[in-house]
């Protein structure tokens, strides 16, 4: 089943609601970085989350960024994601190998941690773009993103993120949906939603029973005429190019790059979102050194 992304609206317009399939693409993901299946779960729920909130952007051209420094073996996540479905992203140690937890699952919060902050960056081309930053509540992501938007967004949410992975890495199924009421939606609304989230299976496991981001949805919603609003097919994608890589080398500047001339006599790059090497050799090193002399 291809992999998409919806943003609707249900309940008169009293919701707001996003649900997303992302097997495929985390599949591609766990593959360019040799992921293992806590760093997949790790980096899946990730990317869904992300893709869910970019898709509300109004313009192509802007991008959404989340950060998780939970101070967790896994290190650093970084994950940016574009409105039309382009998305890149990358975990600080891929291969993180933990015991499952109580519950019998991969143990995605110890991988994480939970001693540090969420950031999530919009740049709307604007010049400086909009950063809003939290604490980390578990490490599970999930709740870290429902936290996220109530505190700095202020858009209380129900937030499900699930990734399933085979024993030998393979991603089985993965996805997520975000559910928020509207202001003066009637709270009995909210009970019904609530109640029903709790008694419906994990997202994961509805995605890998087959089911659509649109029978999520309702699944969650029940009977309150959901509209879908928009669609994408995301894409793990990097933009990534030579030029970019040499801009870093120039940054580090000419004293520095005049002892990677003389120690080295070549460079070697490799850009953390894709693991395309990017190599320079001598003279490509001293042309550098020469642009940045004037």
């Amino acid at each position: 089943m291809k992999d998409y992304i919806i943003r609707a609206t249900a309940a008169q317009g009293y919701i707001r609601a996003f649900a997303a399939t992302t097997t495929n693409l985390v599949g591609m993901a766990q593959k360019t970085h040799g992921l293992y299946p806590i760093p997949s779960a790790v980096l899946g729920r990730t990317l869904t989350a992300a893709l869910m909130m970019a898709i509300d952007m109004k313009s192509e051209s802007h991008t959404l960024s989340i950060i998780l420094k939970g101070g967790g073996p896994i290190g650093n996540v970084a994950v940016v994601a574009k409105p039309n479905g382009r998305i890149k992203g990358y975990v600080d140690n891929p291969r993180v190998d933990l015991p499952l937890n109580s519950m019998g699952k991969l143990d995605v919060g110890m991988a994480v941690g939970n001693k540090g902050k969420l950031t999530v960056i919009k740049d709307l081309g604007l010049k400086e773009p909009y950063a809003g930053q939290v604490d980390l509540v578990t490490g599970e992501i999930g709740e870290d993103i429902a936290y996220y938007l109530a505190i700095s967004e202020q858009k209380p949410s129900a937030v499900a993120l699930g990734v399933l992975v085979d024993p030998d890495a393979t991603i089985r199924a993965a996805g997520g949906f975000i559910i928020q009421p509207l202001p003066g939606a009637p709270d009995e609304l909210i009970d019904t939603i609530e109640e029903r989230i709790a008694m419906i299976p994990s997202v994961s496991a509805m995605v890998d029973e087959g089911k659509k981001p649109e029978e999520v949805l309702e699944a969650v919603l029940g009977p309150m005429d959901l509209k879908v609003n928009h669609r994408i097919y995301p894409v793990f994608a990097c933009d990534c190019n030579r030029e970019r890589l040499e801009s870093v080398l120039l940054s580090l500047g000419e004293e520095e790059l005049e002892t990677i001339l003389e120690e080295d006599g070549k460079a070697e790059l490799v850009c953390h979102y894709c693991n395309t090497v990017y190599n320079f050799d001598e003279k490509d090193i001293i042309k550098l050194l020469e642009n940045a002399r004037t």
